[in-house]
């Protein structure tokens, strides 16, 4: 049996709506089940879809272990909704998690992954508080895939510029770019407003490259020109 992007769709469509309306990711014979598809074909479409940037897969066994927005493993980011709740594997995916619940949720996590817990209150993918915070991206989104692991560990919440450059100094981590929360939360509504349609297809590089654009991200440092195929 080949497979094609319908199939791919239909299987990224299938993890998604599980975590939102039960809040964890069917196992893997769930899903073949529910597609029909032979155990097989299922490993070689979730191969197929990490390939592509879809689900993170476990290194070493063919089970999703990230659905962006969505971590299946606990993370700083918990994402608490009306019957439900969610890990996320850094901010700008919390905002994502929130944008698609939609209603009001709650993102629990901490300033400069330290001792000082916050909850931003989110409806509709809109943040009502804590409206002054910047979101520190260290990596650049063109080598976030090259340890995208790192590079979402590295998104994370500062009352300032100056702290940032102050924890990135304490720290040994590289200095990316601050950005207004408030952009971060447009940002997510845009990117993973899509995510959970039936017909879900990952964005190219040229059309992530305009959604930064329309959240007012541009500049070298968000420039993906050196990559290709999808983001």
């Amino acid at each position: 049996m080949s497979s094609g992007p319908d199939e791919l769709a239909s299987l990224h469509f299938q993890l998604v709506r599980s975590l939102l309306e039960e809040g964890v990711c069917p196992a893997n014979a769930t899903i073949a089940n529910n597609l029909n598809w032979e155990m097989e074909h299922l490993e070689a479409n979730l191969s197929k879809l990490a390939d592509i940037h879809g689900p993170v897969l476990h290194p070493h066994i063919c089970e999703p272990w990230i659905v962006h927005p969505f971590s299946l493993t606990p993370t700083l980011n918990w994402i608490q909704g009306e019957q439900h709740s969610w890990w996320a594997p850094c901010l700008w995916c919390a905002l994502g998690v929130a944008a698609l619940v939609g209603g009001e949720t709650f993102i629990h996590t901490r300033i400069a992954a330290a001792s000082e817990p916050i909850v931003l209150i989110v409806a509709d993918g809109e943040l009502l508080d804590h409206t002054d915070l910047v979101v520190h991206f260290a990596i650049p989104p063109s080598r976030a895939w090259n340890n995208v692991h790192q590079h979402c560990a590295l998104v994370l919440p500062f009352h300032s510029a100056a702290q940032i450059d102050a924890w990135c100094q304490r720290h040994n981590q590289p200095k990316g770019q601050p950005v207004p929360i408030q952009q971060v939360a447009a940002l997510a509504r845009i990117w993973y407003g899509q995510h959970a349609r039936p017909d879900w297809r990952k964005w190219t590089v040229a059309e992530a490259q305009s959604i930064f654009a329309q959240a007012g991200l541009t500049g070298p440092f968000w420039d993906l020109q050196q990559r290709a195929g999808q983001f």
